[in-house]
């Protein structure tokens, strides 16, 4: 890794190792270590946006002051004239290193599937599709479906769905079935 970017105190740095710079003021002391958060690694190749392998390690190494900074106020032909001035509170950090950590690798266990896959239990006599169907999707196709496939329906949505939606769709077609006959 030839440069990172980094955040601190809300402000981005590209740094490289052993570079020193003045950031806004940390609450750390002189000497300690810290790892600041990495934004971007480059360098070797294309960068890499929201590195999660690298860490990057800086040192404090002190507080110091900005430069003056002099600030005049003036209005003319008023006689009005302000001076006031300014110093930063800055503190002085080393990069110490850019570097990759280890990733821990996550204990093998029993291959289970995914959240996605488990389907919930299909009930008999239900639509072909029902349960990727939307609410909206049944309210449409709800009148087409005969009176045990609305009570599978109707099942399943009490039992696994619980959508109010869809199971007011479902209700108003079996009681528009019922009028029918």
């Amino acid at each position: 890794m030839t440069y990172a970017i980094i955040q601190v105190a809300g402000k981005q740095y590209r740094v490289r190792e052993g570079e020193r710079l003045l950031v806004d003021r940390l609450a750390q002391g002189d000497g300690a270590t810290f790892t600041p958060t990495v934004l971007l690694i480059g360098g070797n190749g294309a960068p890499v946006l929201e590195p999660s392998d690298v860490k990057v390690t800086a040192k404090v190494m002190g507080a110091v002051k900005g430069p003056k900074i002099r600030i005049g106020k003036y209005k003319k032909r008023t006689g009005y004239r302000r001076h006031t001035g300014f110093r930063a509170s800055l503190t002085q950090i080393e990069i110490e290193s850019i570097g990759t950590t280890k990733k821990r690798e996550a204990p093998k266990a029993e291959a289970k599937p995914a959240p996605a896959e488990e389907s919930p239990e299909r009930v008999k006599g239900m639509p072909t599709g029902y349960e990727d169907m939307t609410v909206a999707e049944i309210r449409a196709a709800a009148p087409e479906w005969n009176a045990p496939m609305l009570a599978a329906a109707l099942e399943f949505e009490q039992d696994q769905g619980k959508r109010k939606g869809a199971i007011a769709a479902i209700e108003s077609a079996i009681a528009a079935k019922e009028d029918e006959s």
